[in-house]
This record gives structure tokens, sequence and C-alpha cells, in this order.
């Protein structure tokens, strides 16, 4: 089973774990930009961090056979400075240019602020007028319905291709309309906020996993990257097919982020040797 995990924040984990990934079939990984823990106080600060994910970390995944990808961006919670947030777009188009780097993301809203909406439609429009895929952060827990639906008001007033966006964090109560607008969705896996494993599994079952996308985030908080394989064990529990999964867990990421030329590994299908 080979499996892609499309949204990891592989500067917030060890070493062990990229070791235990590959171990579990993990053949790469996509590195959303994201906050640091604490608000960063100078555009070079988030500079040095797009460097970090686009150069530094692709090189720690590769030794364990895992492929690194990334994007740039003024993450929601620290978009609340447009000052800051200025200065930082200024500088984002430079590592389009990089070799790993997929688009604009996550950005999105936190608490849907009017600075927070004001910095989304502008890395938005970055994305377009430079041909980036885009990621969207959903807001946690009692925002969430109401920054969904912002959000997908201020793609409605813009030229976005739907099929170039992927909009995460949804839940059984956001996923509908997103989906029914020609999205990208994702499912993010925490043992503690956002989707479980085994409501994952259930999401799928209803909806289907065409347009789908599923990952377990892993950043500082508590959280596990091997929510991932969980999921894809509770799956396999309920007798869906390894094909099945192979759609879900790495071909549909191949799907999405394949649209951007620099990530070039291809869905794959099982085939059954007959023996002669």
């Amino acid at each position: 089973m080979q499996i892609i995990q499309p949204h990891y924040h592989g500067i917030a984990r060890t070493a062990q774990d990229y070791e235990r990934m590959a171990m579990s079939g993990v053949v790469a990984v996509a590195e959303p930009a994201f906050w640091a823990g604490f608000d960063r106080a100078y555009p070079e600060t988030f500079i040095d961090y797009f460097r970090q994910i686009s150069e530094f970390e692709p090189t720690r995944a590769a030794e364990y056979g895992i492929r690194h990808f990334c994007w740039v961006g003024v993450n929601p919670k620290e978009a609340e400075n447009p000052k800051l947030s200025f200065e930082v777009l200024k500088k984002m188009p430079e590592f389009f240019q990089k070799p790993t780097v997929l688009g604009v993301g996550e950005i999105g809203f936190h608490k849907t602020t009017k600075n927070e909406e004001q910095i989304f439609e502008a890395q938005v429009q970055m994305a377009i007028d430079h041909d980036q895929l885009i990621l969207i952060h959903t807001p946690h827990l009692q925002d969430k319905a109401r920054g969904t639906r912002r959000t997908l008001d201020v793609l409605r007033n813009m030229n976005v291709d739907p099929q170039r966006v992927w909009i995460d964090h949804v839940e059984e109560h956001t996923i509908r309309e997103p989906l029914e607008q020609g999205y990208w969705v994702g499912l993010t896996l925490y043992p503690i906020t956002k989707c479980s494993p085994r409501r994952a599994v259930d999401i799928i079952e209803i909806y289907g996993h065409e347009r789908l996308l599923i990952n377990s985030s892993a950043d500082w908080g508590p959280s596990d990257p091997f929510t991932l394989q969980e999921c894809i064990q509770d799956f396999r529990r309920r007798g869906h097919s390894v094909q099945e999964e192979i759609e879900i867990f790495h071909n549909n990421p191949c799907r999405f982020l394949g649209q951007s030329p620099n990530f070039d590994i291809e869905p794959v299908l099982l085939e059954t040797a007959s023996i002669a």
C-alpha cells in the first residue's frame, strides 16, 4: 500500500516520524505554510521559514525515501496583521520557482475577521495571477460553519477554478456545499479536535471519495501522523477493496497535487498477476 500524506507539518515532527511513516508505506508528504506556535514579528522570519520547508525539509524526508513538497502563504492566525502580511506577500512569488513548491496555502480564516479576509483575498489573487494551486484552512470548532460559508462567498466573487482549490478541515456539517460547488475537500484527522479516523470513514461512505483528500496534519499540538494509517485500517475492516484504498490515500492526492507541474507522482492501478 502506497500512501501520500497531503497535509503534514514536518518541521513540528521528529525524524523518527519520517522513519515510521516510510515503514508504513508513506511515499510523499506535502507541507503547508503554518503557524509557528507563536506570532512572528518580522517578514524575514517568514522568508527563512519558507526556505526551511522548501530547501531543507526535503533533504530530511529524503533520508527515509519520502518525497517532500510544500506550500507558501501567510497562515490565517497571523493574517490579522495586514502590514506584516503584505510585506511577506511581496516575497512569496520568488518561491513559486522552487522545484518542490505546489502553491499558496494554507490560507483562509481563523476567526473570520475583516483583516483575515483582506489577506485571504490577496493571496487567492496571487495564486490566480501566478497559476498556483490553493489550499484553504477552515476555522476550528464553533466558527467552522461560519468560516466555511464566508470562504465560499469570497471564492464565488473571484475568478477561481474550483478544481484547483482544496478546502481543508471539513467535517460532517461543512462538507456538502464545497463538494457541490466543485471544490476539493480535505478531512483532517486529529485525536482531539477536527475529525476522527472512524468519522472520516463514515463520511467517505456517505459522500464517496471523489475530490476527497485525507490527512493527519500532525503539527505542534496534540496530533499524530499515524491517524492516517488508523483511518486506512478502519476503511479496510469495513470490507472496502485495496484499490479503493489506493484511490483515496494515494491517487486522489496525485490527482489534485498533480495539477502542479512540480508534483510528478502518478496514480497507480492494482493489477492481479496470473500464474501460468
